[in-house]
């Protein structure tokens, strides 16, 4: 195996099998919640899909996804930025009940810009499940209806988080090392 193969992993965070639990607990919730309705399910690519497809298997509701992708400007390295749709859904919402699938949730501007542009969609109800939720990042109020796990300032990679387009595929959630 090369170096460049090797995870550059500090610790890991929450193994495969504690994702795996929360993900089917999250799951159920969200399937109890929304019993009888129809629900779409959006992920936001590209960091939800290994997270939008873990839960909706473990659902026991029917449910249709789309896929939204987005690109953000910073105006410095380190400040948010602007988001644009680069990818926007295939379908239309209106009168849907719709879920928000994110890896990670953080600043929240992100989700808030998500959630006022899927709201002038008129759907019939809007959440946000997220797999992540680092909250003390936070800049503005979020309502986030489900989530798997909340984490300190921790740069994180695993279950679709990456860095550098790397490491989404590791099964369990880990802190990377400073420096790499």
């Amino acid at each position: 195996m090369s170096i460049a193969a090797v995870p550059p992993i500090e610790r890991i965070l929450f193994t495969e099998e504690q994702v795996n639990e929360r993900v089917h607990e999250v799951a159920a919730a969200i399937s109890k919640q929304y019993e009888g309705r129809d629900l779409k399910m959006i992920g936001v690519m590209k960091g939800s899909v290994y997270f939008l497809t873990a839960l909706t298997r473990a659902m026991t509701i029917p449910v249709k996804i789309d896929f939204l992708a987005i690109s953000s400007f910073a105006s410095t390295r380190n400040s948010p930025g602007m988001v644009r749709i680069a990818k926007d859904l295939d379908e239309p919402i209106e009168g849907e009940d719709v879920l928000l699938v994110e890896d990670i949730v953080d600043t929240g501007l992100t989700a808030r810009y998500l959630l006022q542009t899927l709201a002038g969609r008129a759907p019939n109800s809007l959440g946000i499940v997220t797999m992540l939720d680092r909250t003390s990042r936070r800049l503005i109020p979020l309502p986030i209806e489900f989530r798997c796990f909340e984490i300190p300032d921790y740069f994180v990679i695993g279950c679709g988080l990456d860095y550098k387009q790397r490491y989404r595929n590791l099964r369990y959630i880990a802190v990377m090392r400073q420096g790499v």
